[in-house]
């Protein structure tokens, strides 16, 4: 952890003379951006993999039709179909889990719980009013939801809520691929529930240090604007 937060620290040194103030901000979205490069490859695997899956939807509804009867035997149908066709139905899942240890890294680091106290400097930078290390709940206790820290995270809501709208239409437009269709446990709830988790974000914003939240927000608009290029 002391290597990624060290380089962090380095990268606000480097952008001190460009971004004065906010050198610490703009390195944690330039941290962000070396992250997503080194998963988009496999980004673009899990994009050919959504390919493939749409691939296989008519051969989907044949078995869903065949096996209407039997969900259990429908299960095991589209997974040896997808076996097959080697496509794994969880490989979108990836690029997102290896995304974590770096977001828990700028969590330990700008809540100043990490190792020797390494990040307490960085800690003393702001995003214009707003402490890296501080909250949303700091900053409507400090000057209420209008004050200086409390319109910055208004900019940055404002930011996620657009984002996740967008990825709310877009959601709502691609059906989730299917697994063995509605006749699976949970299928529909889950087609119902997955166009609105983009708008957890929101919660996720507000609740950990500001810090952490520009990771959370400049990640995930490089991941909407990622699925619209690599869709094409």
């Amino acid at each position: 952890m002391s290597v990624l937060a060290g380089l962090v620290e380095q990268l606000a040194d480097l952008l001190q003379p460009l971004c004065g103030a906010g050198s610490a901000a703009a390195a944690i979205v330039l941290f962000t951006a070396l992250v997503r490069l080194l998963v988009h490859p496999l980004s673009r695997a899990a994009a050919r993999g959504q390919k493939a899956r749409t691939a296989l939807q008519p051969k989907i509804a044949g078995l869903r039709e065949k096996h209407a009867r039997n969900p259990e035997k429908l299960q095991r149908a589209v997974l040896d179909l997808h076996a097959e066709a080697k496509v794994s139905p969880l490989s979108g899942c990836l690029p997102s889990l290896l995304q974590l240890p770096a977001f828990f890294v700028l969590y330990r680091l700008f809540t100043g719980s990490s190792a020797g106290g390494a990040g307490h400097e960085l800690l003393d930078h702001h995003l214009f009013s707003a402490p890296l290390g501080g909250r949303w709940a700091d900053a409507l206790a400090g000057g209420g939801p209008v004050g200086g820290a409390g319109l910055v995270y208004l900019a940055l809501f404002a930011v996620v809520t657009a984002v996740a709208s967008f990825n709310y239409r877009r959601a709502r437009r691609r059906p989730l691929p299917a697994t063995g269709g509605q006749d699976l446990p949970g299928a529909g709830v889950l087609t119902k529930v997955m166009p609105f988790m983009s708008f957890f974000t929101l919660v996720t914003v507000a609740v950990v240090p500001l810090a952490a939240a520009l990771y959370v927000i400049t990640s995930t608009t490089w991941s909407a604007v990622e699925r619209v290029v690599l869709a094409r």
